[in-house]
């Protein structure tokens, strides 16, 4: 397989592991969602240092952050801001009951992935490919009004992954270094919310925090890890792979399952705004995929005039 090959067959795994995932914060549901984000990122870090220890790149990391006389550092601690914005809110709407605003917040990140790709990479857009952007922006609008309120959950989510995608394929560092960078910043914050938790900081009583309190959830918060590590490195893989165009269009696969989880499994409640929005975007990945089709398929080689002559009569 080729790169491009390669990148798209790790979108898929990493975007079936996201669209899963809710199952398994579902589970953590009984603590503060700022308490499973520290977690989820101290254990990240664990689980990428590890792996950079025992291939003997650790000094890549350094190297990453010192990149461009210490832009670099800039760059990573600005994509580390956004996953982890992103991480936080997804947490908290499987935590409230809002799993379903955050599946169409993962519907509308390939309208973001798109835009940005334009303006940033100027990958120039098809008259049907605009046509499914208006139809996206549409959907927004649509949920906007009928439920009154702005879909704000959705917007976050959109723009934080959306901007983290952008960021990711302009980065030099190969994906676990970039990511190990990330989390590897955050982690002095998610230091201190938990030994906070622990010491009775935020207005609980002293070891309130939960991990050690049971088996069971300190084997959840420990898988946070593998979990949040794996799909982060197959994205960065496959963000540096293949155009911003293709990482939107199959990210569609994880708000799919994501809004399979919150129906099905959660028993969340959908509007008939959330109807017509999910009908106006499927009929937008309907267009933007007719349209990436048209343009992938191989044109017929022109035969010489000699060979034309001879099947004529």
């Amino acid at each position: 397989m080729n790169e491009a090959v390669k990148g798209f067959w790790a979108m898929v795994t990493a975007c079936v592991i996201w669209g899963l995932s809710g199952l398994y914060y579902k589970m953590l549901d009984g603590m503060p969602p700022i308490e499973v984000l520290a977690h989820r990122t101290l254990w990240s870090f664990l689980f990428f240092a590890v792996i950079l220890g025992l291939k003997g790149r650790l000094g890549e990391l350094w190297a990453a952050l010192a990149e461009r006389r210490g832009r670099g550092a800039l760059v990573i601690a600005t994509a580390a801001l956004m996953i982890s914005a992103n991480w936080f809110t997804f947490i908290w709407s499987v935590h409230f009951g809002h799993a379903v605003q955050a599946s169409l917040g993962y519907y509308i990140f390939p309208l973001v992935a798109v835009v940005l790709g334009l303006i940033v990479y100027r990958e120039a857009l098809s008259t049907r490919q605009w046509m499914a952007v208006a139809l996206a922006a549409t959907a927004v609008i649509v949920l906007t009004i009928g439920l009154g309120v702005a879909p704000w959950v959705s917007l976050i989510l959109a723009a934080t992954f959306g901007t983290y995608g952008l960021i990711k394929k302009g980065l030099r560092a190969g994906p676990m270094v970039s990511v190990c960078a990330e989390v590897l910043l955050l982690s002095p914050v998610a230091l201190i919310v938990l030994w906070g938790y622990h010491a009775g900081w935020w207005g609980s009583a002293p070891g309130a925090g939960h991990f050690g309190g049971d088996w069971k959830t300190t084997l959840l918060l420990i898988f946070s890890g593998p979990l949040t590590g794996t799909p982060l490195l197959l994205f960065a893989y496959a963000a540096q792979r293949v155009r911003m165009a293709t990482v939107g269009l199959v990210q569609y696969l994880n708000p799919t399952l994501q809004f399979a989880v919150a129906t099905l499994a959660f028993g969340e409640t959908v509007t008939i705004w959330h109807a017509i929005a999910l009908g106006l975007i499927w009929t937008a990945l309907a267009l933007y995929s007719s349209a990436n089709l048209r343009m992938r398929r191989p044109q017929p080689a022109a035969q010489p005039a000699t060979q034309r002559g001879l099947g004529e009569s």
